[in-house]
């Protein structure tokens, strides 16, 4: 027990844990009150704190968690017909994205992270959304580069997000969908990098100290879904996510 604590103390006082734990509350809020942005916001940052093929495997196994948590109530609103495919697809295609994790050197892979996670907060800042049809065809087709996304730097959502956004549902459908993604992947999406041995004793520390965090801030997230007006949340949730890809990008 005594050396099992001796090996863990070197993360638990590195300063860089604290850090991912206050970008962890501020990510359980914003997936809890809108489906989203565990990855987008904790994928930059947790690569710029550990390196990617050290945080992104921290953030895959909480993603896991946090969709069991969010899945039952989220079925009832989701519309199966088009992310049943997106997932299946994505689902599919995340082993073939993991590849690149384990081959690409690790910061250019943390400075594309980051750069694709400002990209996506500006886009999502224009208004710019997909506003065609939602054939099956097509869907396979984001799904599959969502997939290949989520293997190889843990976000699959920004294709998804500005896909799915675009229709004209209300926004608990919009929101059910999103949560119903991120759960047919988040299964898969930890495979690999268990298989490759990514996940060792400082994955596993980490993990021990933020997923409660996640865990605390999720459900706050989710009330405030009923009480905080859109209008209010989105410069909040815009700011964090170019924050997070500017400081994983030029960081």
């Amino acid at each position: 027990m005594n050396s099992l604590i001796e090996a863990a103390w070197p993360v638990l006082a590195d300063w860089s844990l604290l850090a991912a734990v206050i970008a962890t509350a501020v990510a359980g809020v914003m997936r809890g009150y809108s489906g989203f942005g565990t990855a987008v916001i904790l994928a930059p940052i947790y690569s710029l704190l550990w390196g990617p093929r050290a945080g992104v495997p921290v953030m895959l196994l909480m993603e896991l968690v946090v969709s069991v948590q969010l899945l039952p109530s989220a079925m009832k609103e989701a519309d199966r017909r088009v992310v049943l495919p997106l997932g299946g697809a994505a689902a599919l295609a995340t082993p073939i994205g993991a590849w690149i994790l384990f081959t690409v050197d690790g910061e250019a892979l943390r400075r594309f992270i980051g750069g694709f996670v400002l990209v996506f907060g500006l886009l999502l800042m224009s208004g710019w959304r997909y506003h065609g049809s939602r054939p099956l065809g097509l869907n396979i087709t984001i799904g599959t580069i969502a997939g290949l996304l989520k293997g190889s730097t843990g976000m699959s959502g920004p294709p998804v997000i500005l896909y799915l956004l675009a229709g004209l549902e209300e926004a608990k459908r919009h929101r059910a969908n999103l949560i119903m993604f991120f759960a047919t992947i988040a299964i898969v999406s930890v495979i690999v990098p268990v298989v490759g041995g990514l996940v060792d004793l400082a994955v596993l520390v980490r993990l021990a100290v933020v997923l409660p965090v996640m865990a605390l801030t999720v459900p706050l997230g989710a009330r405030a879904f009923h009480v905080v007006p859109v209008r209010l949340y989105r410069p909040f949730a815009m700011g964090v996510l170019l924050v997070a890809g500017g400081l994983a990008l030029f960081g």
